[in-house]
C-alpha cells in the first residue's frame, strides 16, 4: 500500500509540475471574461475549443452571466466534431446552446455580412498543429477579413503551436498557387502560435485588400518556444479524426504532402495516421534500409506491412515504412516524404507515383506545396538535392521578419 502511495503521489507531482501553461481561454476564464463584457459574442471553435478540465469554450462563454454569446461559426469538421475530412458542413442550430450556427466551410469560407449582423466581435478558439494546409489556419485569416470588412472587433484566445516555436521549414506560397490549404505566404511549417500568426497576417497587410482589423490575442501564460505540446500539461483532444493524439502534429508534415496523390497509405485508414508509407509493390526491407543509410538527424525508418481499414489501399496488404523521430528537434519532417520519394524511385523506377495518381491529384499537390516547381523539379531527378533551394525559398527572410511578432520567449 505504501509503494503504490508513494507512486500515486509520484504521479500526481510529476503531472501538477507539468501543469504550467495557461492557454488563452484559461487566461480569458481568470478574467472572468472582462474583456467580452457588455459585447454580443460570435464564436470559432471546435472540439479543441476547451480549458484544462476539458469544459468547452462554448459552454463557457454560454453559460456565463457576464457576456452575451449569440452565433456559433463551424470550421472543417463542425463545432461539435461531428463532420468528416472535406466534407461539406451545414448551417444549423446547435441542439446544446439553441444557437446558430454558421457554416465556414464548404459552399462559404468567410463570414457574410449576413452571419456578422448584430455581432460586436468575433472570438476564435482552435488547436492548430503548426502546418500550413491545416485549413483553421485559412478560417482565421478569412474571419479576419470579414471583420475588418463588417468593422467589427476580432479576439484570438492562444495555443501552444504543437511543434514549438522554433521550427520552419518549407517554401511560402507563391502567387497563383493560394487556396484554402494554402491561403497565406508563410512556409509549411509556420513556427507560429495562433495568436502571433493572425497579428503577422494582420500587421503585414496579407489580408485580402491589405485590410486590417481590430485584434486582441489573449495570450497564453508560462509557453516556451521550445515546448512540445506534453510539456504543457494541457489535454491533447483530436484536432481531426487522424490527428487522434499529442505527437500526431509531428508527423502530419511528415507524410501529408505525400498523401495527397492517393498512391501511397501514409497510415490514414490504419492505427497510425501521417507516420506510415506503404504500397503493394514496396518492398519494406530494402526501403527501410535505403532510408536509413541516408542517415537523416533525427530519423530511424522501421519495415512495416499492414492492412488499412480505409483510404488508400484499403484491405489490401501493403509494405512500407514507419517513420520514428528519434530527435525532433534535428529532424528535417517536411522533406521525410521526399526523400521517401527518392528511396522508391531507386529502388522500383517503373513506379511513379505522379504518373500513378489521377492528374487531378497533381494540381492539389501543388496547392498544398504552394508551388509546382516543387514537383516539376524533383520529377526531373527524384533527388532531393533538386529542390533543396526552392524549399527553403524565402524562409530565411521571413524567420526574421516573423520575430516581430513574437508573444513568447
Amino acid at each position: 500500500m505504501k509503494a503504490k502511495f508513494l507512486f500515486s503521489s509520484f504521479l500526481c507531482l510529476f503531472i501538477y509540475s507539468q501543469a504550467q501553461v495557461k492557454s488563452g481561454l484559461e487566461v480569458l476564464t481568470s478574467h472572468q471574461f472582462r474583456e467580452l463584457e457588455h459585447k454580443k459574442i460570435g464564436l470559432i471553435t471546435n472540439p479543441t475549443g476547451v480549458d484544462r478540465n476539458l469544459h468547452s469554450t462554448i459552454d463557457l462563454l454560454f453559460d456565463s452571466k457576464k457576456v452575451k454569446l449569440v452565433a456559433l461559426f463551424s470550421p472543417e469538421h463542425g463545432v461539435r466534431g461531428n463532420y468528416e475530412a472535406g466534407e461539406h458542413v451545414a448551417t444549423y442550430t446547435d441542439i446544446k446552446t439553441n444557437l446558430p450556427v454558421y457554416s465556414i466551410y464548404g459552399g462559404t469560407n468567410k463570414p457574410t455580412p449576413a452571419m456578422l449582423k448584430g455581432i460586436d466581435i468575433l472570438v476564435y478558439d482552435i488547436q492548430d498543429i503548426g502546418s500550413r494546409s491545416y485549413t483553421y489556419i485559412s478560417t482565421l485569416g478569412l474571419a479576419m477579413e470579414a471583420a475588418a470588412e463588417n468593422n467589427i472587433e476580432f479576439m484570438v484566445l492562444d495555443r501552444p503551436n504543437p511543434l514549438g516555436g522554433l521550427k520552419m521549414e518549407g517554401s511560402l506560397v507563391e502567387p497563383g498557387f493560394v487556396s484554402f490549404v494554402s491561403q497565406f505566404p508563410i512556409p509549411y511549417i509556420h513556427g507560429l502560435t495562433i495568436g502571433e500568426l493572425a497579428t503577422y497576417l494582420n500587421e503585414e497587410g496579407l489580408l485580402a485588400n491589405k485590410a486590417k482589423c481590430k485584434l486582441t490575442v489573449i495570450e497564453m501564460k508560462g509557453w516556451k518556444r521550445s515546448m512540445n505540446f506534453e510539456e504543457t500539461g494541457l489535454p491533447w483532444v483530436p484536432s481531426s479524426p487522424h490527428i487522434p493524439y499529442a505527437h500526431s502534429p509531428y508527423f502530419y508534415p511528415v507524410t501529408g504532402i505525400l498523401g495527397e496523390l492517393y498512391v501511397m497509405n501514409i497510415g490514414v485508414g490504419y492505427t497510425l495516421p501521417f507516420q506510415l508509407v506503404a504500397a503493394p509493390w514496396v518492398n519494406a526491407d530494402s526501403l527501410s534500409q535505403n532510408l536509413n543509410n541516408l542517415k537523416l538527424p533525427g530519423l530511424i525508418f522501421r519495415p512495416i506491412h499492414y492492412k488499412p481499414y480505409y483510404s488508400t489501399s484499403k484491405g489490401k496488404m501493403i509494405h512500407g515504412v514507419q517513420i520514428h523521430i528519434a530527435n525532433f528537434d534535428k529532424a528535417p519532417l517536411s522533406l521525410v516524404q521526399f526523400y521517401i520519394l527518392q528511396g522508391c524511385h531507386t529502388l522500383w523506377p517503373d513506379k511513379n507515383v505522379f504518373e500513378l495518381c489521377d492528374s487531378s491529384r497533381l494540381s492539389m499537390f501543388d496547392k498544398v506545396c504552394g508551388t509546382d516547381k516543387i514537383r516539376t523539379e524533383f520529377t526531373k531527378t527524384f533527388k532531393v538535392d533538386s529542390i533543396l533551394t526552392v524549399w527553403s525559398q524565402g524562409l530565411q527572410a521571413y524567420k526574421q521578419n516573423a520575430r516581430k511578432y513574437f508573444l513568447y520567449n
